[in-house]
This record gives C-alpha cells, structure tokens and sequence, in this order.
C-alpha cells in the first residue's frame, strides 16, 4: 500500500483542514470544494481525510477513490448486468461509487467534469445511496462517501446551481512568506525521502486527529443548536446575499459538526462565524 501524507502534517493550511475535518464528522454536509493554485495540497489533504475515516467492520481501510476526467457514466455509476437480465436477474455491476463506499469520492479539475456526471455525483453525496436505473430495471447500494473536488479557477468555473450544492468551499494559496513555503518543503521531502520515518514522526499527532473526530462523529447526534441561533443563521445568509436556503442547512450542520469537534454538545455563535464563511463565500448571488 502507498503510504498516506498525513492530514496533520499539512501546514499552513489551516481552513483546509478545518473543512475536511467538518465532512468526517459529518457527511451530510455535502461535500467540500477546494479552488486555488497548483500545489496547494489539495489531493494531497484529501488523501490524507481517508486515512482519518472509520474503517469497515472487517478492518478494511476507508477507500480512497479518484475520479479520471474522462469516465463513462457506467464507469461511475455502474451498469446493470445484461446478461443476468436476461435470465431474470437484477444484477448491478458496480461502478467508482461503490468502490468509494465509506471512504472519499476526489474528483480532480471537477469544474471540466460533465455537468450531468457533476450532478449524479452530488445527487448521490447527498443521498448515501447510487440507485441505477436502465431498461425498465432498477438496483441501487449504498454510498455513504466524503466528496472532494478541486478546481483551478483559471482554469474555467462550476455553474452556480453546483456551486451551490457543495456544503463547503475552501480557497486555498500556495503560501508567500518564506519561511513557511520552506517549511512544507522540508516536510514534503523528509516523507518522500523516508516515508515510515516520517509518519512515525507524526504518528502522534495523526492518532490525536483521528480519535478526536471518532469522538466527534459519537458527539454529533447530541449536539443541540439553541433556536435563537435559528435567526442568527438566517441573518448570515440574507446578509451574505445568499439566495439559496440550502446555505442555511448546511450552516446549521457544519455548526453541529464544529461543536461537536470542539467537545460541545451545544453550538455557539462563535461556531457559526467560524464555519460561516466556508459556506456562504460560493454562493454569494453575483448579481
């Protein structure tokens, strides 16, 4: 197996971690988007999520699965088998959904993916479950996935509709201070180098990260949000100009997420001005 850069070895990317850490503790979020430059650590980040992901029942590692730009639909989704419909069966064979089952969906360049592959995509995100449908026959399994795109913004835009269905959105730059670029390069080298050193270096500190989001993921469910901050929500919305309600969701829910990060079953004001511009910057109405 490839060793994994470790998520709590990333530095200097402090909303990046913050965001990828909110959609471990809770999928429902609806996926993060990542925009910036080139050798922002953003395939790298997401990697380093699936190995901070619960591992099947058998022990199996959460999945991580990269999307290629130019796969099919079937590639994707999954197809019925033909040959079992013929005898009677509903048979699925199944596609890159599956396989991501439980771990991470990493979509590259999301913004040059089809508009309707997109669309699947974050319908099934949303769900926890990919249904396939073809010649009056159905099957469906679940999905339960963390969906990770990143995007270039030089490189073209996502429509605002999909924009909008992405619970978070990072911006991420390659750092200009010079001591910290210095640092990431040290680190990036010191794992290429030795890799087993190195993450026995950060072995700590990535065993840290993963039990405080397992005691997060157990905290969710408890995790109240007082209904004055009801209001509150929907005034960072309006005065964002967001249009979209779904802002006010995912709010609620990333808040939820926060809170029960930081070992709080009730979220507080300063847990939506946190999480509040990872959610509203995308869906800002331009007009």
């Amino acid at each position: 197996m490839i060793p994994l850069y470790p998520l709590s070895a990333v530095a200097h990317q402090p909303d990046l971690r913050l965001a990828l850490s909110l959609l471990a503790v809770s999928p429902d979020i609806g996926g993060v988007l990542i925009r910036g430059d080139r050798g922002a650590a953003k395939s790298t980040a997401a990697r380093g999520l699936a190995a901070l992901l619960p591992a099947a029942p058998d022990g199996t590692p959460a999945p991580f699965v990269s999307l290629p730009l130019g796969a099919t639909e079937d590639r994707v989704v999954g197809t019925l088998d033909l040959e079992a419909a013929l005898r009677g069966e509903v048979r699925l064979q199944p596609g890159l959904l599956a396989q991501a089952d439980g771990g991470v969906l990493y979509i590259d360049e999301v913004n040059l993916l089809a508009d309707y592959l997109v669309d699947v995509l974050l319908d099934v995100a949303a769900m926890g479950v990919n249904r396939v449908q073809r010649d009056g026959l159905s099957a469906e399994h679940p999905a339960r996935l963390a969906l990770v795109g990143s995007m270039n913004p030089e490189e073209g835009s996502l429509r605002p509709q999909f924009l909008d269905r992405f619970g978070l959105c990072v911006e991420v730059q390659a750092p200009t201070a010079a001591a910290e670029r210095a640092e990431i390069v040290r680190r990036r080298m010191a794992f290429e180098a030795d890799p087993a050193a190195f993450l026995a270096t950060w072995r700590a500190e990535e065993e840290a990260l993963a039990a405080r989001l397992a005691a997060a993921r157990e905290r969710l469910p408890r995790v109240r949000v007082p209904d004055a901050l009801l209001d509150t929500i929907a005034t960072l919305s309006a005065e964002a100009g967001v249009r979209s309600l779904r802002a006010d969701l995912v709010l609620y829910r990333a808040a939820r997420a926060l809170a029960a990060l930081e070992g709080r079953e009730e979220v507080q004001h300063e847990d939506l001005s946190r999480v509040a511009p990872l959610v509203l910057a995308h869906r800002r109405d331009p007009r």
